[in-house]
């Protein structure tokens, strides 16, 4: 067993912080973009509006999600390897059908489970859990069945992953592919008393070997101390009954299901990292619909934002092919420049954050750093700096040149920016789950995401 080195009161205390400012930074998000849908509603481009009406309802679901404290842990796995008879082993009630057919599970199926979990020892909060059930990954038709499970694992807080003894092919890459959801997950080896117990013992290593081997890619989804060991529907066995009279009958006799150590395996996470683990899931939700909807206001607002940095190169050209000294040509240009980032950003209605800002006015030391040395260059070149009809005009022309190459660069760069970085800030989703990321604990669940979590689009954080 891990030790732990806090007591769950206090990171509960955390995990509460983690969800406040979670709902705070979605607020925020939801506060920003809601009246650029007035704005998209009177344009004629319907499906901007109808892409920025489906994010941001994703925001709003997920405020509520936060608001109503529901964990959602869904069951992963292919047919016939027990998640139904896990949950209803879970549930202490045989609420989902089960069989020896495949396909018992048609579509997912959400089951509020209600233990004795406390995520808010102090207050005496219970845990609100939803089990949800999946139908088999091989089962369901490619496309459908790659949208269901998208979609289930978009909302699930946690995630279960069931086999029956060791991984297949198939069930190699359906964990590879949930890798990318980036949640945390626990790996279930159920039907356990189908086997001696020296192969139990075997397959159940070989479950925790595979990511300690740093040559797979599995090593991030789950550590050996998330692989537990479950019989949730044990086969009946054969029972020899001696009755007082002498008699002796032979009956099959069905054992109750060894579900206690995933049952508390759950427990121990949901009372430690609940809160933490709701927090993070809506940012990361948050985050991906925020980008989607920078990329999409870029995307539509592209032919007049190139048009607006067109004029502005234009401007600056001219100013500074016109104006005969270097300092006042970076001095005024930078007034150009901050124009053009205030007007594109005032275009694409997105926020102007002081990362961004921070990133942009690097970009504008080393535009501006540029033609500085590019007008003393060629103003010692050619020996007289803008004096003389011939010299002047030459240095102007390269000075212009160079002035509306860096206020072009400059545009892009607020361009990508403006898209990129529009989850950054004091309540931005990617400030947030770095803070909550660098405040766990290395024994927590969650603390195997922050590498997978830090290096998304390269970010390091």
């Amino acid at each position: 067993m891990t030790e732990y080195y806090q007591s769950p009161e206090n990171y509960q205390k955390q995990g509460q912080l983690h969800w406040k400012r979670a709902r705070a930074s979605l607020r925020k998000a939801l506060n920003r973009y809601s009246g650029l849908q007035n704005t998209a509603q009177k344009t004629t481009a319907s499906e901007f509006s109808s892409s920025l009406k489906t994010q941001l309802d994703l925001l709003k679901s997920n405020i509520d999600k936060l608001d109503q404290g529901v964990i959602q842990i869904a069951v992963f796995g292919l047919v016939s390897r027990g998640k139904s008879a896990v949950l209803n082993a879970l549930l202490s009630e045989k609420i989902l059908e089960t069989g020896p057919l495949n396909g018992v599970t048609q579509w997912p199926r959400a089951i509020r489970w209600t233990p004795n979990i406390f995520i808010n020892s102090h207050q005496q909060e219970k845990a609100k859990i939803d089990l949800i059930d999946t139908p088999g990954l091989d089962e369901v038709a490619g496309e459908v069945r790659g949208e269901m499970a998208k979609e289930v694992t978009r909302k699930a807080d946690l995630i279960l992953f069931v086999v029956s003894g060791d991984l297949t092919r198939t069930e190699y890459d359906a964990l590879r592919e949930l890798r990318k959801a980036k949640k945390p997950l626990i790996l279930v080896f159920n039907k356990i008393d189908l086997y001696p117990e020296t192969e139990r013992e075997d397959i159940y290593q070989n479950l925790q070997n595979i990511v300690v081997d740093k040559s797979e890619e599995l090593e991030d989804i789950y550590s050996p101390t998330e692989v537990v060991m479950v019989s949730a529907e044990p086969a009946p066995i054969p029972v020899r009954i001696e009755w007082p009279d002498g008699n002796v009958t032979h009956e099959w006799e069905t054992p109750s299901p060894q579900i206690d150590s995933l049952k508390q395996k759950i427990i121990t996470i949901l009372e430690r990292e609940g809160r933490s683990l709701l927090a993070l899931n809506a940012l990361v939700q948050a985050r991906e619909a925020e980008v989607t909807i920078a990329h999409k206001t870029v995307k539509i607002k592209q032919d007049e934002a190139d048009d607006l940095i067109w004029d502005f190169a234009k401007y600056k050209a001219l100013a500074v092919a016109i104006n005969p000294v270097a300092i006042i040509d970076v001095m005024g240009t930078t007034v150009i420049d901050l124009a053009l980032i205030r007007s594109l950003s005032r275009l694409y209605n997105l926020p102007m954050t002081s990362y961004e800002a921070g990133k942009l006015w690097k970009v504008i030391i080393f535009s501006e750093g540029g033609m500085l040395l590019g007008e003393l260059g060629s103003s010692l070149l050619l020996g007289l700096g803008k004096v003389g009809v011939t010299s002047y005009a030459g240095v102007a022309i390269t000075q212009a040149s160079i002035a509306a190459y860096g206020i072009y660069a400059i545009g892009r760069a607020t361009k990508v920016y403006l898209e990129k970085g529009c989850t950054w800030g004091p309540l931005g989703q990617d400030i947030v789950i770095q803070d909550i990321l660098n405040q766990v604990e290395q024994d927590t669940i969650i603390y195997r995401l922050q590498q997978e979590l830090f290096n998304k689009e390269g970010r390091s954080y």
